[in-house]
């Protein structure tokens, strides 16, 4: 009897390979797209842009990963692209919109963005979690680049959504973009969301909550987008708090394995 082949949701070994990386490059064109739709001074398209950049750079690896389609090639140019598209653009969109009126200063706290953001990077590729220690996979080690690329636009989707105060919150900007080029490199650990699990019978609430996410951002682009990075930053302290309640734990597991050793 003919032993029956395993099932592949991409059979051929090349496409496998090619469509991760074709995902990540119209991310990196949608972040460039950005700058341009900034230039022209239409700022809502250039946020809507990399909200799309965004989305791309979280479904590209899962979907290498899906497929079997992971490859050296394909982390490096994931990176290289999260650059473009997350330490670039959004810093020429802000740029264009707000920082050129601070002359050189302006300048200078662009430059302070990309450099960190690169590093952040870097320091991303080089990270190892060993077996024993899966847990860390919950956490970035500081915020990274997406979000970075989103607390700092703040300011601008605050400008195009209705919400209104009695305070130029465009004046926070350069304030902001130092805070979270700071946020980039720090070890401050921030959730990753990338191991997340769920009950089945919670499953329902899960699935309510992304079409209602998904419903907010069609409806209410500007005003959702804002809502989900005032929460995201509440979400650092609230993160910093899990993780060290994870190292206590893991400790006194490691403390407890080396007291059987000895014994």
């Amino acid at each position: 009897m003919e032993e029956k082949k395993p099932f592949k949701i991409v059979s051929s070994k090349k496409t496998r390979y090619i469509l991760p990386n074709i995902l990540t490059l119209v991310g990196v064109c949608l972040g460039i797209s950005s700058i341009k739709f900034s230039l022209d001074q239409n700022y809502g398209f250039a946020v809507i842009f990399l909200l799309f950049a965004a989305l791309l750079d979280g479904l590209d690896g899962r979907i290498a990963r899906l497929i079997g389609g992971t490859s050296e090639f394909g982390k490096e140019l994931d990176s290289l692209t999260d650059f473009v598209s997350f330490g670039i653009a959004p810093a020429f969109v802000l740029y264009f919109w707000e920082l050129k009126n601070y002359g050189k200063i302006g300048w200078a706290i662009i430059l302070i963005f990309a450099v960190c953001c690169v590093l952040r990077l870097a320091r991303f590729n080089l990270t190892k979690t060993s077996e024993d220690e899966q847990w860390r996979l919950n956490f970035f080690e500081g915020v990274p680049s997406p979000a970075g690329a989103g607390l700092i636009l703040l300011p601008l989707i605050y400008e195009l959504s209705n919400f209104s105060l009695n305070f130029e919150v465009k004046k926070l900007t350069p304030y902001l973009v130092v805070v979270v080029a700071v946020l980039l490199i720090s070890k401050i650990p921030t959730f990753s969301f990338k191991k997340i699990s769920i009950q089945r019978k919670l499953t329902i609430f899960l699935l309510l909550g992304i079409g209602l996410i998904f419903v907010s951002l069609v409806f209410f682009t500007f005003e959702a987008l804002l809502i989900m990075g005032i929460i995201y930053l509440l979400l650092i302290p609230v993160s910093f708090i899990f993780y060290q309640k994870k190292i206590r734990q893991s400790n006194k597991l490691s403390s407890e394995d080396e007291h059987e050793d000895v014994l």
